[in-house]
């Protein structure tokens, strides 16, 4: 044995006493699953025409949930566009109807629509506020928070005045003004609006310098919004690990970080960041990938991103299907269990090997996998395995309204 093996034996280690013979390695104690509920995300399901529809998908999977995507029917966005509640024609019948279908078939859901609502096109910010308070008036009439109802959105960003002197703080006082009749509107009725924390990278053009467009993309800017608003306002947060990890953030540490207080619901997705690509070699990871005339760079051996959403280094990916991703999933959920979260964990699948290769089987596969991926740690063991205790879930309320809620916009809540 050469002098570096011997070093590296358990049995010299132990004739310098480094450990005692038979030493025993005392890992500390997971923590006990809680039965949190997995929900789906809607947004695979942009050909599902409707609500009963995507229940089917999340009674074929061994999901306990749905976060309905309900995207205005006329979106500018080129992505994520599924609707699967009518939101012009959303009654107080209607809402009786859900809830019935969500008890009758052992589900929750939660509704939300994900626009840019203080920046981008100006004809269309208004427009995407307005959507946003139609699906706060319908999460308040499917009982809002007394059910567990939220809504979902962006903040979005105004990258004209980010360009300016201070364009950061200027979209967070934009913010603030947009905002805080919106939260006000959800508070009256019990709703809460989780803002989700994307920095939308791909909403910028290819050939713009920078690529952030969603206010609350990163810890700090959720702090600051918390900071600008009253205490008690209406806003907490859905918070997507795979956003952070692109960023080579670790998403325990953000989680250890945060007001956990505002933590409503994780989203479950992952990203496979490439250590090696020639595109980061190039162009390093601090900024994302620019852009010059291609016979430039074809002469100088450059490469380029081939549309908005190539220029950083990573692919989305689902944990535990298909490979590894650059999370530590494991630290990541048990972290969160020891700390006591015991909302939902909603699965968004834009995975390269499952969503995004528009086969419907390969969509369901990627949903089943991940669920079967977080169950070890968010729910008990019992004589079949890992399962969601149903008899814990209780059912959601129907609310007794003696008429509709009025639709409102933006221009009615100024006056």
């Amino acid at each position: 044995m050469n002098r570096r093996d011997f070093f590296r034996s358990a049995a010299a280690l132990t004739a310098l006493g480094a450990i005692a013979p038979k030493a025993s390695f005392a890992r500390t104690p997971k923590p006990e699953p809680r039965n949190n509920p997995i929900w789906l995300m809607t947004s695979a399901f942009a050909a599902d025409p409707d609500f009963e529809s995507v229940v089917k998908r999340a009674k074929d999977v061994g999901a306990q949930g749905l976060e309905l995507c309900v995207f205005r029917r006329d979106t500018d966005r080129q992505d994520h566009i599924a609707t699967h509640l009518d939101y012009d024609n959303f009654t107080l019948e209607r809402a009786k109807q859900v809830v019935d279908i969500c008890n009758r078939e052992g589900l929750r859901i939660s509704v939300g629509a994900y626009d840019n609502l203080i920046g981008g096109k100006p004809e269309l910010q208004e427009v995407n506020q307005n959507h946003i308070l139609k699906l706060i008036r319908i999460a308040a009439l499917l009982g809002g928070d007394l059910n567990d109802v939220v809504c979902g959105s962006f903040v979005g960003y105004d990258v004209v005045l980010g360009n300016e002197d201070n364009g950061f703080e200027k979209n967070l006082m934009k913010f603030k003004k947009v905002f805080t009749p919106i939260l006000k509107y959800a508070k009256d009725l019990g709703v809460t609006v989780c803002v989700e924390n994307c920095p939308m990278e791909g909403w910028r053009p290819v050939t713009s310098t920078d690529c952030y467009c969603n206010l609350p993309g990163c810890l700090a800017a959720r702090k600051l919004m918390y900071a600008v608003l009253d205490d008690d306002s209406a806003l907490e947060e859905t918070y997507d690990p795979s956003h952070d990890i692109w960023q080579h953030i670790d998403p325990t540490d953000v989680i250890n970080a945060m007001d956990f207080k505002k933590l409503r619901r994780i989203h479950i997705k992952g990203t496979r960041n490439f250590p090696t690509e020639t595109e980061a070699t190039h162009w390093g990871r601090l900024f994302p990938m620019q852009t010059v005339d291609p016979a430039l760079a074809k002469k100088a051996g450059v490469p380029l991103p081939g549309n908005e959403w190539d220029r950083l280094n990573y692919e989305p990916r689902l944990p535990g299907f298909g490979g590894s991703d650059s999370c530590d999933w494991t630290r990541f959920l048990e972290n969160l269990m020891a700390k006591g979260y015991s909302n939902p964990f909603v699965i968004e699948n834009e995975g390269c090997n499952s969503s995004h290769t528009g086969n419907m089987g390969a969509t369901l596969q990627g949903f089943r996998a991940t669920i079967l991926n977080t169950a070890p740690v968010v729910w008990p063991l019992g004589k079949d395995g890992y399962a969601f205790n149903k008899a814990a879930q209780r059912p959601m309320r129907v609310i007794a309204r003696s008429k509709d809620l009025p639709v409102v916009t933006m221009k009615d809540l100024a006056g």
